[in-house]
Formats: structure tokens, sequence, C-alpha cells
């Protein structure tokens, strides 16, 4: 799989920025969701664990990228 996602271009650097706009976004959508909508914090707190959620799934594919790129 890190083969493929090194032979699409993907570097270990890109996973890592996806991350953290990951914990950006997650942080925006909890307070937008918060602000915007009449549905109460319990909804804005799903939406920014959703969101929180991709996070450590990109972290983790850019240490394996980084290790297949070494």
């Amino acid at each position: 799989m890190m083969e493929h996602l090194h032979r699409m271009g993907l570097r270990a650097e890109h996973l890592y920025i996806a991350g953290g706009v990951s914990i950006g976004l997650s942080f925006l959508s909890w307070m937008l969701s918060k602000q915007m909508e009449n549905a109460g914090i319990d909804r804005a707190d799903r939406w920014g664990i959703f969101i929180g959620e991709w996070a450590p799934t990109f972290i983790a594919l850019g240490n394996g990228l980084r290790t297949y790129e070494k």
C-alpha cells in the first residue's frame, strides 16, 4: 500500500499536513456547529469528534510513508 501511495505522488509531509488540517477542521466544525445549529452541544461535539478521528489515520499513514521513503 505504501508503494502505491508513493507512486501516486503522495509523500509523508502531505499526510502530516492533512493530519494538521484535520485537527483544525475539527475545531472549526465544532465551533460552527455550536454557533449555527440549534441542536445543542451534543451535535457540535459529534461533528468535532468525527472529523478529529481522521488526524491519527493521516499521521499513521505519514509515518508508514516516511519509513518507505528511507
